[in-house]
């Protein structure tokens, strides 16, 4: 039981890993399909397309979860991670580069709340504290791995080695899972025959894809060979002999094995138990939300000319899920299922916790770029590690108090904590990264936001339906993502503002620099100016960071989360 949460967490761990791995990346990903640096904004899909997946889908994932059981889940999962990294890795434009993106990030998202329901099957609720802790750690430490693992490959090979790694990683662990989680000694005797259609059919195309994406020379410039890369029209490989051969043998494939009997018979039961409309709605609904702020420019407005369509799009969507959950016998989200107020209240902590982490991962090596790592974004980049690594030491801590402690107390001290960070950091001058309070601060917020990740999804457990756990889990998983898309670009925004303002108080250069050009004294204004715009959004996210401590503590009383009563809690302590 210990060993399959472990392997579970460990997957979740690697794709949260992953994330930080493409922003170390990007450039070169960016090069390897024709983009320079300048064209940033064009990049912007290869972000936004990996959380369309993580998010729009997720709350279907999550049912589907109750309903197939959360171990084909975590595999499915992780299988579709990989084929996610095999894309990727092999694109050779823009294009396919972020239909790559869109599938690791579907595969990713999968895991987090099959494993948080998971180990809510596992353990009774008195005893969950401490493996959430866990799950909540490692998803964490990931975002530590990340840079280091992506800078380690980096150094010896490019950036496509990174994707082969997920696409090993990813295969490895989905095969570990399924083994360790089948019980029934006799299903191996009663496995039905491989297709071997549907396999010759998948190699067929993988062989294709793989001819397609590398392009050896010997093929591409013989006479006869050198055809299956002619296009038959426009200019898009998928139009070669090649393409066209995987895009059929794909669908040969796909077709071959949805008809298979158990496939097919589970395809009707998926059809007939999960609100498949609901769920569409529900995902267009979230998906006009991420695009909108995932789109943004924060240097220019919240959301894009395009975004506010994309909210539109988005409403319109979210009018028609709340008018199809009135009458649709059978909802995606059944009715009641957020009935009890810790379980909705574990839902809108989970979004102001997003809003105020984010202030911390994208602002401290901003604030540390413009003080004193100007020349070094490695380094400005590392300071956050201060932070990153408390926070899954808050996490297991979090979820050692869960068990003698109300969950929204632990939860609200924690954010209290990380409120109180945010103040000090609104206070920081030029030097103050260079004194060893900058990093009681930084170690402070961190265990901060780890306190309060296992007592809310504890919370969230301990008060809805077990049939249920893999949907409302997803909620918290949405909200947090959607809290940190939201709250960059808000608080990004408001600092603009500020900077804007100090820098239209600053003197005329011709004033303070006598001898022409930029002197320091000047370059010194604007790193004020800058500053300042920090300040702002940090004392910002105190303010997120604040709401989240309050609402924990009123929203999530009453969650059962301890083994013990608050009796015996005294007496104990």
């Amino acid at each position: 039981m210990r060993s399959l949460v472990w392997l579970a967490a460990i997957a979740v761990a690697f794709a949260a890993a992953d994330t930080y791995v493409v922003v170390l990346a990007l450039p070169d990903m960016m090069a390897g399909v024709g983009l320079s640096i300048e064209e940033l904004q064009r990049a912007a899909p290869l972000i936004s397309g990996f959380l369309l997946g993580y998010v729009a889908v997720l709350p279907l994932i999550g049912r589907l979860a109750d309903l197939l059981g959360h171990l084909p889940v975590l595999v499915g999962g992780l299988v579709v991670f990989a084929f996610g990294s095999f894309l990727t890795a092999l694109s050779w434009d823009l294009a396919a580069m972020v239909v790559g993106r869109f599938f690791q990030g579907l595969g990713g998202g999968a895991l987090v709340p099959a494993t948080l329901a998971l180990v809510a099957a596992l353990y009774p609720a008195e005893r969950r504290g401490v493996p959430l802790g866990l799950v909540s750690a490692v998803q964490e430490l990931g975002s530590v791995l990340g840079p280091l693992i992506g800078a380690a490959v980096l150094a010896v090979a490019d950036w496509r080695a990174i994707f082969v790694l997920n696409l090993v990683v990813g295969l490895v662990l989905a095969v570990a899972i399924r083994r360790l989680g089948r019980t029934d000694p006799s299903a191996a005797g009663s496995r039905t025959r491989p297709d071997l259609i549907a396999l010759l059919l998948m190699l067929v195309a993988g062989a294709a894809f793989l001819l397609l994406a590398v392009e050896p020379p010997a093929l591409v410039q013989d006479l006869t060979w050198g055809a299956l890369y002619v296009p038959a029209a426009g200019s898009t490989r998928w139009l070669t002999p090649l393409g066209l051969v995987t895009i059929v043998a794909t669908i040969g494939f796909l077709v071959k094995w949805c008809l298979r009997p158990g496939v097919r018979s589970l395809l009707g039961r998926i059809a007939a138990e999960i609100d498949l409309l609901g769920a569409l709605l529900l995902s267009i609904a979230l998906a006009g939300v991420i695009l909108a702020f995932a789109t943004a420019d924060p240097e220019v407005a919240v959301f894009s000319d395009q975004g506010v369509w994309y909210l539109v799009a988005g409403g319109l969507a979210l009018l028609g899920f709340v008018f199809h959950l009135s009458r649709a016998q059978d909802p995606i989200v059944p009715r009641g299922a957020f009935a009890r107020v810790p379980a909705w209240g574990s839902v809108l902590v989970s979004f102001f916790v997003g809003a105020a982490l984010v202030a911390a991962l994208i602002d401290v090596p901003l604030f540390a770029r413009t003080t004193i790592y100007g020349d070094s974004q490695l380094k400005a980049a590392l300071v956050l590690l201060e932070f990153l690594v408390a926070l899954p030491v808050g996490a297991v801590l979090g979820g050692f108090l869960t068990r003698r402690l109300p969950a929204g107390v632990i939860a609200g001290v924690g954010m209290l904590l990380a409120a109180v960070a945010f103040v000090f950091m609104a206070r920081w001058d030029a030097d103050a990264l260079r004194s060893v309070l900058a990093t009681v601060v930084l170690v402070c917020g961190g265990l901060g936001f780890g306190l309060a990740l296992a007592p809310v999804n504890a919370a969230i457990l301990a008060t809805t339906e077990q049939s249920m756990h893999g949907l409302t889990t997803s909620f918290t998983v949405v909200a947090r993502m959607v809290g940190m898309l939201v709250g960059i670009s808000a608080l990004t925004s408001i600092g603009l503002r500020s900077y804007y303002s100090a820098q239209a108080d600053l003197p005329s250069l011709s004033s303070v620099c006598t001898g022409g050009g930029m002197c320091a004294e000047y370059q010194d204004l604007l790193i004020g100016a800058a500053i300042a715009q920090e300040h702002t959004v940090f004392a910002g996210a105190a303010v997120c960071a604040a709401i989240a401590a309050l609402l924990a503590v009123v929203l999530l009383r009453g969650a059962p989360t301890r083994a013990l009563s608050p009796s015996e809690t005294v007496t104990a302590l």
